[in-house]
């Protein structure tokens, strides 16, 4: 007979996973990187925009091919990179350095609807990343205890991490606050994603039942009825 997972050691094992396949520093590192150049050069160069927009690009361009050496892939630093150099036309055509950080306001705003949609159309996006990074599919949907811990584990990403954001960065971007934006932006990088990844993790293992076998092993009792 298989032995049953104690729930010590059940919670151990989903907060390891989670943490694991969530944790991404240094992807958080790597784009918080383009920003604070922008504000520096911007500095350096008596508030110009221009300077600023080129060092932004510059660090990008290295971001992206130090990423590619260490083997990421070709669309996804691409796409960052296409994001940096889209942020520093806006901020040039506009003639507000705080416009440099509009599209990470935008985003932001896009990720929190996102994030609080899937919760409501009962696919909550959480679930859906680690599920898929698992290699599960969908059968996660099929447990109703999962499917309503990783429910209640995004609205953490929501208010936590997305909310957040929108807010901070929306205040400073009224009151023109472009150092504040690049310390805020740096600031709510890795350390937000890590607390939001720990506060969500906490909110699964909480949720689950002491029996529940785990983030890796979905009872698929909605299966299981079905097929009855």
């Amino acid at each position: 007979m298989t032995e049953r997972p104690t729930p010590d050691q059940t919670s151990a094992a989903g907060r390891e996973s989670l943490g694991t396949l969530l944790g991404g520093r240094r992807g958080a590192i790597d784009a918080s990187l383009p920003p604070l150049a922008f504000v520096v050069g911007w500095l350096i160069a008596d508030r110009s925009i221009g300077w600023g927009a080129f060092a932004a690009i510059t660090v990008g361009a290295l971001v992206a091919v130090e990423r590619l050496a260490r083997g990421k892939r070709v669309s996804a630093v691409v796409l960052s990179l296409a994001a940096v150099v889209l942020a520093a036309y806006i901020a040039l055509q506009t003639g507000r350095a705080e416009d440099f950080f509009l599209l990470q306001l935008f985003s932001n705003l896009v990720s929190a609807l996102v994030w609080a949609l899937s919760i409501l159309l009962r696919w909550p996006l959480l679930g859906v990343v680690v599920g898929t990074l698992l290699g599960q599919k969908t059968r996660w949907r099929r447990d109703p205890e999962l499917l309503r811990a990783y429910s209640l584990a995004s609205w953490v990403w929501v208010f936590g991490q997305y909310t957040v954001r929108v807010v901070v960065f929306g205040l400073l971007w009224w009151s023109g606050q472009v150092v504040a934006l690049g310390i805020a932006r740096t600031v709510l990088t890795w350390p937000l994603v890590a607390l939001t990844i720990a506060v969500s993790g906490w909110v699964l293992h909480r949720v689950l039942p002491s029996d529940h076998p785990g983030l890796r092993h979905p009872r698929e009792r909605g299966l299981a009825r079905a097929q009855d």
